[in-house]
């Protein structure tokens, strides 16, 4: 099991001590003091007040800014307080590779019998190749290191992979960490992979390097705890991603069900790239959102003939039997029984084959979501018009759904018939771009539905501007609930949970 370390990155001692406690009363298993972020720093007077009163073992790093880090004196300085940290009973130190030979060199032989010294290494701007990153283990293992600790950056999530590998091979204890989003998984799958801690800051402001998440995400949302060297691993494979609720949903239901996974946000650039990447059985399954719901579909396998139909894949799972990636699609029918019981809703009508037959959508966006809306209507009967910013585009999809194409600007004045619905299936209006709305407020009185395909935020502008028009407004938080229900079958083989489904939704988006 990885250890949950806590950097402390404040300014005074005071705050240090505070914050101490507030990292053991969130379940931080030890901290960093980072002394290089100390203004003021006294040596012989703050180190004992620090490690005396420690509610925590105590990881002491006094990082130089040649390596990342605050400080800008000589190394005799640096030396003096490591070296008096370890003999006043903190339990880690950490030094740079650079510099290691010549500090050991100034230490005493025989180290404390509950100390262990860390040898670091820091890139900022990539991960070498797996070959360098051995080399690198090697080279600090010969200077003396009891642990081995590596960071490096992630320019493509794939870069995440080289670390997890060697990582799985090094016979040392190994913290090896790749920083920023794209790298986000080296940090939580640390216990699966032996990594020897990994690092959750005290909240979103205090991180010591880029991309780490909260003490509270890691053992909260991620289960660290539990994660084990059989932990199967999901995700959401996405760009942007750090908006999705989706880790929050799946986690907290697997933990409910008792499901031994994780699912993580997977910021991926390329579709194929990471899917070719990422090949080990470890990995089960993906959900697929923007922009690489369509591309999916030619890297299955083999695709369910609904989502071959739709054109679009939101749901990976890697078979057990033979490892194929067999492709799905629950989007369709998350948007339309949400559209369908939205109608339903706001009809004194009884019920009919579907509400939809015979009636006219019109589908915003041509994507994947836009394809999956547009076929699920076509099957129930319904009339599509698909708009979209790029016009061939829209009578691509309108073609293969035998329905008729818009430029977006047209549908500030579309007006065949009373009583359309409207199906927004673009990220217009998604966080952070909260402003954004496929449609000018004024057209929104020509439909009796308005459905947003966004849910955060839960409340788009294009819903509350449909509901101050007096439309019925269908929120995207249905279509998420309904089509993570059917990705959540295929992850686990159970039944989704669907009233604690809801739960969580309601409550975190």
């Amino acid at each position: 099991m990885a250890l949950v370390c806590a950097p402390l990155v404040v300014t005074t001692v005071e705050e240090m001590e505070r914050d101490m406690a507030k990292a053991k009363s969130l379940g931080a298993d030890l901290v960093e003091i980072r002394l290089d972020f100390l203004h003021h720093f006294q040596p012989d007077i703050d180190l004992p007040r620090l490690i005396s009163n420690r509610p925590l073992p105590v990881l002491v790093t006094f990082r130089p800014n040649w390596e990342g880090g605050q400080y800008q004196g000589d190394d005799s300085t640096r030396f003096s307080a490591l070296r008096s940290a370890i003999e006043l009973g903190a339990e880690y130190v950490d030094i740079e590779l650079k510099v290691a030979e010549k500090f050991i060199s100034t230490i005493s032989e025989e180290r404390p019998d509950n100390f262990k010294l860390i040898v670091s290494s820091h890139n900022y701007e990539s991960t070498p190749s797996c070959e360098e990153l051995s080399e690198l283990v090697a080279r600090i293992q010969a200077v003396g290191a009891d642990i081995v600790k590596i960071a490096t950056t992630a320019v493509d999530i794939c870069d995440a992979a080289r670390m997890i590998q060697v990582m799985v091979h090094c016979h040392a204890p190994m913290i090896g960490l790749v920083m920023s989003e794209r790298g986000l998984m080296s940090r939580i799958l640390s216990p699966k992979f032996g990594g020897y801690l990994t690092f959750g800051k005290l909240d979103a402001e205090k991180e010591s390097a880029p991309g780490q998440p909260t003490i509270t995400e890691l053992l909260d949302i991620y289960n660290i705890r539990q994660i084990r060297a059989d932990t199967k691993v999901l995700g959401l494979v996405a760009k942007p991603v750090k908006q999705s609720k989706s880790p929050i949903l799946h986690n907290k239901c697997f933990k409910a069900v008792g499901f031994n996974g994780v699912y993580l946000p997977l910021l991926a650039d390329d579709l194929a790239k990471f899917l070719d990447t990422y090949l080990s059985p470890d990995f089960t399954g993906f959900s697929c959102s923007l922009p690489h719901k369509v591309i999916a579909v030619g890297c299955c396998d083999e695709v369910d003939p609904i989502a071959r139909s739709i054109g679009a894949v939101n749901t990976l799972i890697r078979r057990p039997a033979d490892g194929k990636l067999v492709g799905y699609n629950t989007d369709y029918v998350g948007a339309i029984s949400a559209i369908e019981d939205g109608i339903k809703g706001s009809s004194a009508k009884g019920d009919v084959v579907s509400p939809l037959a015979g009636r006219l959508i019109v589908v915003v966006g041509a994507g994947g979501a836009g394809k999956a809306v547009a076929y699920g209507a076509k099957e129930k009967g319904a009339r599509v018009v698909v708009a979209n910013r790029t016009y061939e585009r829209a009578v691509s999809l309108a073609n293969s759904v035998g329905g008729q194409a818009l430029r977006l600007a047209e549908l500030a004045t579309f007006h065949p018939e009373e009583g359309m619905i409207l199906a927004n299936a673009t990220s217009l209006g998604m966080y952070p771009n909260v402003d954004g709305t496929p449609i000018p407020k004024e057209a929104l009185r020509f439909y009796n539905l308005v459905f947003d395909a966004v849910y955060a935020p839960k409340v788009t502008r294009l819903l509350r501007e449909a509901q101050e028009c007096g439309v019925t407004i269908v929120s995207g938080v249905e279509m998420f609930v309904r089509q993570a229900m059917g990705q959540f079958e295929h992850f686990t083989g159970m039944n989704a949970p669907e009233s604690l489904m809801r739960e969580i939704a309601m409550k975190y988006t």
